[in-house]
């Protein structure tokens, strides 16, 4: 017997649960690799800002009376990745309101996961560093990573040292590569360990959670960039937020486009973008920006970009013939 039905007519066990679980766990060492690197104040802002995050997120759908959403883990990501671009000693009311913005401003109040416009861990990253830029940038790190001239003393004794990130850094005091990709120099404390980010890439892409057309054109394109005005490709891949964004938050399902074209579009467009505000505007890093930028420009690019529906003209023709 032939079953018509109308699409989609692929359908797999995929739930957002399960989506955001993935993404959990790719997280997980990050969060090791924070702790190893910042200490245990580190996971006392990921154990706040999930915890923030899931707590506005109920409240906000009882306050709007909607149905309960927390069980589908978008808060915990969203508390994990807000903690990611934050430094290790940040004041922890600092951090809840960061949650707030991004679970009540940009996530609950567009309609939930689904309608927001922008990545809620991009743009409270950003409000955060436009409201209290001393603290968002004020970096520090255990003192076995810390370079020798930001100890003093008795820093040995401290629980942490503040120092500068590498992009801000003199040519002589920049860890080694091998430093760099492991993380043990100061910074935000999800951004730092590449190769902590890595292995959650790697297990997102083999569980099919995200494809490489963002993160390798997107990465591909921006240190391609800096190569042609003379800048060190390897240096900026390692530093900065260049790796964790292009995994974990320009793939986003929501704010990214959906189509192999619009996904190139918008790697590219961030590339260009981060290009730009690292080599040549006041602050050392840009890809917040970029990835806020981006976000709103998706609805366009996923229009300019939208495959043609199949048989989409027929009813056009039928009409001329008649």
């Amino acid at each position: 017997m032939l079953r018509v039905s109308s699409s989609p007519h692929i359908r797999d066990n995929s739930s957002t649960q399960r989506i955001m679980l993935d993404v959990v766990l790719a997280l997980i060492p990050m969060v090791i690799a924070s702790v190893f690197i910042f200490g245990w104040r580190s996971l006392l802002i990921y154990v706040v800002s999930v915890a923030a995050s899931v707590v506005f997120e109920a409240l906000s759908r009882i306050v709007m009376k909607r149905e309960q959403t927390i069980n589908d883990l978008s808060a915990i990501v969203t508390g994990l990745l807000l903690a990611a671009g934050l430094p290790a000693n940040y004041p922890i009311w600092m951090v809840v309101i960061g949650a707030f913005i991004a679970i009540v401003f940009v996530k609950q109040l567009f309609g939930g996961l689904g309608s927001n416009f922008a990545n809620p861990a991009v743009t409270a990253r950003i409000v955060l560093a436009v409201s209290f830029a001393t603290e968002t940038s004020s970096f520090s790190v255990l003192p076995q990573y810390a370079p020798q001239s930001a100890l003093t003393a008795g820093a040995s004794q401290l629980d942490l040292v503040t120092s500068a990130t590498p992009l801000g850094m003199s040519a002589a005091e920049v860890p080694s590569t091998l430093d760099l990709f492991l993380g043990r120099h100061a910074g935000s404390i999800g951004e730092v360990s590449i190769i902590a980010l890595l292995i959650g890439a790697v297990y997102l892409v083999a569980r099919g959670v995200i494809d490489l057309w963002i993160p390798l054109v997107y990465m591909g394109t921006t240190v391609g960039l800096i190569t042609l005005v003379g800048g060190d490709p390897l240096f900026h891949l390692l530093t900065g937020a260049l790796v964790l964004a292009a995994f974990f938050m320009m793939t986003d399902y929501v704010t990214s486009p959906t189509t192999v074209v619009g996904k190139v579009v918008f790697a590219i467009g961030g590339a260009l973008l981060t290009f730009l505000l690292r080599m040549y505007s006041s602050m050392p890093e840009g890809v917040s920006y970029s990835i806020l930028l981006m976000n709103i420009l998706n609805p366009h690019i996923e229009r300019w970009t939208a495959h043609k529906t199949i048989g989409g003209n027929y009813g056009k023709k039928r009409r001329q013939v008649s």
